[in-house]
């Protein structure tokens, strides 16, 4: 976090928390809402601003009730999250991975949703695999302590038949194994879409 929202955080303590503002998306991209339309549904723009995106990035992290935040200055601003709070990509060498934010990860294990993205977890938290490094991850899998796994090995995956398997990333070997999407919030305990206390309203 940065030393300057630490001092701010102390200054102004009681700062009123933020929800609905921020958003997540599944390529890892900030959206902030920009207006609201007649009907009531919010409009998110995405945004661009390289310091911006860095400013966040080094102030994002979640509580202990699995809301992730932005920490801005004083003020908490909850994220909601298009499907997990983390988005992982390749790094430069092809052999390891590291958050949306430029946080470097180690993988611990790793699951094929049924939409057939890649979901990891490592030590920084639950997250799913940027599409255009999904191909490159995908060719890692292989059976457990075998060969790589063949097209009818990783289809049965979901239906909890075939052979035991594994992702490969560099030096690291995991567990791989089937989720569905709508399973992922409550096998890792996080929240989606992190709401005001009753009386409080939105932003």
């Amino acid at each position: 976090m940065d030393e300057s929202v630490i001092r701010a955080m102390q200054k102004w303590p009681d700062v009123p928390n933020v929800f609905g503002w921020l958003k997540l998306d599944r390529r890892g991209n900030w959206l902030v809402k920009t207006r609201t339309e007649r009907a009531g549904a919010p409009i998110f723009d995405r945004i661009s601003n390289q310091a911006v995106i860095d400013f966040i990035g080094r102030n994002y992290q979640a509580d202990e009730r699995g809301r992730w935040f932005f920490q801005n200055g004083p003020q908490r601003v909850f994220v909601t999250l298009e499907y997990t709070p983390l988005v992982y990509r390749l790094r430069a060498d092809r052999k390891s991975v590291e958050t949306h934010t430029g946080v470097a990860a180690t993988l611990e294990r790793a699951w094929v949703d049924d939409g057939g993205m890649l979901v990891l977890e490592t030590e920084i938290g639950p997250g799913v695999v940027l599409d255009r490094d999904l191909p490159a991850l995908l060719e890692g899998i292989g059976v457990a302590d075998g060969p790589p796994a063949d097209d009818a090995a990783i289809e049965s995956l979901a239906a909890g038949k075939g052979p035991m398997l594994a992702l490969a990333l560099g030096r690291h070997r995991v567990p791989l194994g089937s989720i569905a999407a709508t399973e992922v919030v409550r096998r890792f305990g996080f929240d989606p879409a992190p709401k005001p206390a009753p009386g409080q309203a939105e932003c």
